[in-house]
């Protein structure tokens, strides 16, 4: 799991600064959890999502420090945490608020990514 700051986003997700349409620029399908440090329900999905990184190589999943990339959490108009953000190859992304068990973020990746 890769922390992402402004510049890595932009150049491995989607750079919203020269772009108005949404463009994924990622290779493999993503999640990315929006948390924070001092989140309890943050501190819960993270070995989830630890776990859930070493089951499925096929897709990317990233961090973002709500705190130390304000920019990033605006732009996505985080105003929870966690959320967690499915982008799959194709399509737009999709946005799931709180935490979340691991049975429900496997069904969300067989849903969004149409991955078994």
């Amino acid at each position: 799991m890769e922390n992402l700051t402004v510049e890595t986003f932009k150049e491995k997700v989607f750079d919203y600064s020269n772009n108005t349409e949404w463009k994924f620029a990622g290779t493999k399908p993503a999640i990315i959890d929006f948390y924070a440090d001092w989140c309890g329900p943050c501190k819960v999905v993270a070995p989830i999502l630890e776990e859930l990184s070493v089951e499925h190589p096929e897709i990317d999943f990233y961090t973002i420090d709500t705190e130390a990339q304000n920019e990033l959490a605006a732009s996505f108009h985080i105003k929870s945490i966690p959320s967690i953000l499915f982008i799959p190859l194709n399509g737009l992304p999709q946005m799931s608020l709180g935490a979340i068990p691991k049975d429900k973020f496997e069904e969300a990746i067989k849903q969004i990514f149409k991955i078994e």
